[in-house]
């Protein structure tokens, strides 16, 4: 696939990465050492990606160690690359290990590159757009800029782009199983999730207010919501308020056409911080990837989750 000056930005994609979420726009860093993990399991990088990844940044005149662990090592080497305090830390990899990125890092460690490499992309498409990441790498590398970038956190876990609260997120493992084709799994994982529609509605409270109840909470960062930027430093929260399965079908119909803010069965707010409590454990989904959090639990805005190298902005 080509890459470099064969790819141009579209002018929606220009207007995104001038409305990241960011507290501060730094110089761009000199790149003298740059570490790189990539899953070559995750769902679109393959075998040939440290091939590809080394002759991208070759072309650029940057000698990057490109390290490339078993899925079971992956956070080891995420450990070991930012211990070597490089300039640079680029990711290949899904949303789950991207967060886990930015958690590690956090916001005095190494620059960020997250590229696409999983199979929703959710962080990488938020900061880059929604192409190849042979294409962003290159681009950042021509001509780039540091941002800080502002998210959430939630029981200790940090996410960038969005968390789902409630008993959407069992889905979500039920989508993973399908995806790996196991789909004994899956079937199960999808009954789980059937059996706990519904019946699970969580209380919530935002930024001190009045108790109210929804089947589930998401809590959307600065450069995923068209509610919220730089300027608010809020979190948008959505609370979702479905009884059945047509108001869920009807909801979903609405989310297709980029309309589900309108739904009756949405309320959305700003807020800073959020409280949620169940009758049981929360299922949750931080920027894709499933967890489990506490029964009770607290949600807040953070102006510097961690900074990332992005496009710079014409």
């Amino acid at each position: 696939m080509p890459h470099g000056s064969a790819y141009s930005r579209s002018a929606k994609e220009d207007r995104r990465l001038t409305e990241l979420a960011t507290s501060t726009t730094l110089a761009r860093p000199k790149l003298r050492r740059v570490e790189v993990v990539a899953n070559l399991a995750a769902g679109s990088v393959g075998p040939g990606a440290p091939a590809e990844l080394a002759a991208i940044f070759a072309e650029h005149g940057i000698d990057a160690r490109v390290r490339a662990p078993d899925p079971e090592s992956l956070e080891a080497a995420l450990r070991s690359a930012i211990d070597a305090a490089p300039d640079l830390l680029v990711v290949l990899a899904g949303d789950g290990t991207a967060r886990a990125a930015a958690e590690l890092a956090g916001p005095n460690g190494p620059t960020l590159a997250p590229l696409a490499g999983g199979t929703m992309n959710m962080l990488p498409h938020a900061i880059y757009g929604a192409r190849p990441w042979q294409a962003a790498l290159a681009d950042i590398l021509a001509d780039s800029e540091t941002r800080t970038l502002g998210g959430g956190e939630v029981d200790g876990r940090r996410f960038l782009v969005a968390a789902i609260l409630g008993s959407p997120a069992l889905w979500a493992p039920a989508r993973e199983a399908a995806r790996r084709r196991n789909l004994a799994l899956a079937w199960q994982r999808a009954r789980r999730a059937i059996n706990r529609a519904f019946t699970g509605r969580l209380r919530y409270t935002l930024d001190g207010g009045g108790r109210e109840k929804a089947e589930a909470l998401i809590l959307m960062c600065p450069i995923a919501s068209a509610a919220v930027d730089s300027e608010t430093a809020a979190l948008e929260a959505a609370a979702v308020d479905v009884y059945g399965v047509g108001e869920a079908l009807r909801l979903g119909m609405a989310a297709l056409g980029h309309k589900w803010r309108s739904d009756p069965s949405v309320d959305h707010r700003t807020c800073q911080v959020a409280r949620v409590w169940s009758a049981r454990e929360i299922p949750a989904l931080l920027d894709g990837e499933s967890v489990r959090l506490h029964d009770v639990a607290e949600a807040r805005y953070v102006p510097d989750v961690c900074r990332v190298l992005v496009p710079r902005s014409s």
